[in-house]
């Protein structure tokens, strides 16, 4: 969950309400299921495309067979038999990979303003209520999005309730990335985005409240704690950074991780002593120094940069189609024509408000190529759901953009398959080809380890073993009453 520039959002006061009866409640409410697999497909044999690992030398030529939804040989042609009466696809030319995997989205977000009005309300043309119905019911079009793009794997770092129901029906279809996520946000701030009979937004009023939201998470199959640390006045901080702590605690307690949004450098330091196992977005205010990088490394922390997304925000509130970032054909038709159609001047804001983000992302930049320099693992997630950063191909500017900073190809790779599985916490299943991992994969037409722009060149996804071509994911047509509405019912 991006927190927008602080003078864009609007003010409201916030719904008074406690924490584990509105979730529970919550949980009541209707989820889409996605239909559930009869069994894993049959063995699917991929030949002669070039194998690429993260961290370890190409294989030309190589054979990656696929059985029981996993992968049971990824290698040379000689290495790897072909069971009998597997499915052969020759992928000359082409190179297989592990799936992408985007460890920073939003399934409660739209990727426009329908789902953040408090970046730009137009809440009288498109009901919140009506919106997140949508988001709740209508996952495949932002699924079909991923798979497209060639993302295989999410982390939802925070959304609503339903969210956490989703990740698991999402684990059960070869229709869907698969998806961790970890539901409603502990946040610092009493934030009004949330509905009345669910909230997404937890405020930590007191330790206790801290405590009960932990707990509550925990019970309902959260996969970590999502911390929303935003800085308020000095007098309110420390007992802010005290119950952070206490998140911390009591997220050791449950067995879960502790996740932190701190884009300030202060206030990243205090979510790494706090126990942050990883850091949602970077330091953005000031260049990270020795003392953070030392919490970072003695933490084993792990880093995600997301530097485009305010880039989203602009492109979005200056009316500017993000087409010119990223490919939009695999982006659902209600999304792609709310991107391309311009937002009504009346709230757009002035062009002063968007001045210091140049020198923002150039921190933000220089910050991800100190950290790079230190060793600091990095995951790429792209905060997808905020204005302007769509679901699935929001991956590719995110990728240049790390690429563009120094990082190499090869590292960006690495951080958008192993690095990913690591912030997940499934490295053991998934990040790279090899026996027992889950049968998740993509061929490219070109190495993206080469040139991280050649992952934009998608042929094949396989999915829990089930191939997919690229035009096969590409939306589907809809219905003229589709695009009648911000939800996309």
């Amino acid at each position: 969950m991006r927190s927008p520039d602080p003078r864009w959002r609007m003010s409201r006061p916030a719904a008074q309400c406690t924490m584990a009866p509105v979730l529970a409640l919550a949980l009541l409410a209707p989820v889409s299921r996605p239909p559930a697999m009869a069994g894993p497909p049959r063995a699917l044999a991929i030949v002669h495309a070039t194998l690429v690992n993260p961290g370890v030398p190409r294989v030309p030529d190589a054979v990656v067979v696929f059985q029981g939804g996993r992968v049971t040989c990824a290698g040379a042609r000689a290495a790897c038999a072909i069971p009998a009466g597997a499915e052969v696809r020759d992928a000359s030319g082409g190179y297989i990979t592990p799936g992408l995997i985007d460890a920073h989205v939003h399934y409660s977000q739209t990727g426009w303003l329908d789902g953040r009005p408090d970046a730009g309300d137009l809440r009288a043309r498109y009901p919140y209520d009506s919106v997140v119905a949508a988001l709740r019911d209508r996952p495949e079009r932002f699924d079909r999005a991923y798979l497209c793009s060639g993302v295989t794997s999410v982390f939802d770092v925070g959304g609503y309730p339903w969210t956490l129901s989703m990740a698991r029906q999402h684990e059960a279809t070869p229709a869907a990335p698969r998806m961790v996520a970890a539901g409603p946000l502990l946040s610092t701030i009493d934030f009004w985005l949330n509905l009345p009979f669910a909230r997404q937004f937890v405020y930590m009023r007191t330790d206790s409240a801290v405590r009960a939201g932990v707990d509550a998470l925990a019970r309902m199959g959260a996969s970590a704690i999502k911390v929303w640390y935003i800085q308020v006045p000095d007098t309110v901080q420390q007992t802010m950074r005290h119950r952070l702590t206490v998140a911390g605690e009591e997220a050791r307690r449950v067995g879960l991780p502790l996740i932190v949004h701190a884009t300030e450098l202060a206030r990243a330091k205090e979510a790494l002593e706090a126990g942050a196992r990883v850091l949602v977005h970077n330091v953005e205010d000031l260049p990270v120094d020795s003392e953070f990088i030392a919490l970072a490394r003695s933490k084993g922390a792990i880093v995600i940069p997301t530097l485009v997304v305010l880039t989203g925000y602009e492109d979005v509130l200056r009316g500017r189609s993000p087409a010119s970032r990223y490919p939009l054909d695999c982006v659902d038709p209600v999304t792609r024509s709310h991107l391309e159609t311009p937002v009504p001047d009346s709230i757009r804001p002035p062009a002063s408000r968007f001045e210091r983000l140049p020198a923002t992302r150039a921190r933000s930049a220089h910050n991800l190529a100190a950290l790079v320099a230190a060793g600091i693992p990095i995951a790429m997630g792209t905060d997808a759901g905020n204005p302007g950063t769509a679901a699935g191909p929001s991956v590719y500017a995110e990728m240049e953009a790390m690429q563009a900073a120094g990082m190499s190809a090869a590292a960006v790779f690495a951080s958008a398959t192993l690095g990913g599985a690591r912030a997940m916490g499934r490295e053991r299943e998934l990040g790279s080809l090899a026996p027992t991992k889950l049968a998740d994969a993509v061929v490219f037409d070109a190495d993206p380890s080469a040139d991280i722009a050649n992952a934009r060149r998608v042929r094949l996804v396989i999915r829990g073993g089930a191939l997919h071509t690229r035009a096969e994911l590409l939306p589907r047509p809809q219905p003229l009453s589709a695009s009648a509405g911000g939800s996309g019912r």
